[in-house]
């Protein structure tokens, strides 16, 4: 049975989990799996096959949960809240379009927020409103 405690820590742990996700398969720095494979020589095939297929297994399971805990409305809504904070750093001049490196990263720490979030959307609401989600119920 899942333990019903959730903390700061817990959600730490899961945009955690959702950061390295999302980096592993894309970043600026080169060290990802899209720039692992986008040189499209035929080395290393399966390897890249089996954590290409590991990856994809991982953001169903985030997006899934994402998507049955806050729905396609909570998922535009967050996306949306998202999209407004990159744009008030911009206008602020917090972020500039010119440095396309520092606007990918923060756009992959947005991502990862919004699958931890999702995630993470049934305990949150259970804490705030007391209402609980319930997706099957044993009989």
């Amino acid at each position: 049975m899942a333990s019903t405690s959730f903390s700061s820590g817990s959600f730490l742990v899961r945009w955690v989990m959702a950061l390295v996700l999302v980096l592993a398969t894309f970043n600026p720095t080169k060290y990802s799996y899209y720039h692992w494979v986008a040189g499209l020589n035929g080395d290393n095939l399966p390897l890249k096959a089996l954590a290409g297929v590991a990856l994809l297994i991982l953001y169903v399971i985030y997006l899934r949960a994402s998507w049955r805990s806050i729905g396609p409305i909570g998922m535009t809504l967050a996306v949306g809240l998202f999209a407004a904070v990159l744009w008030v750093l911009i206008d602020f001049g917090l972020l500039s379009l010119s440095e396309p490196s520092a606007f990918v990263w923060v756009v992959l720490v947005i991502l990862a927020t919004v699958l931890a979030v999702g995630i993470s959307w049934s305990h949150i609401r259970r804490r705030v409103s007391g209402q609980a989600d319930i997706d099957d119920v044993d009989e």
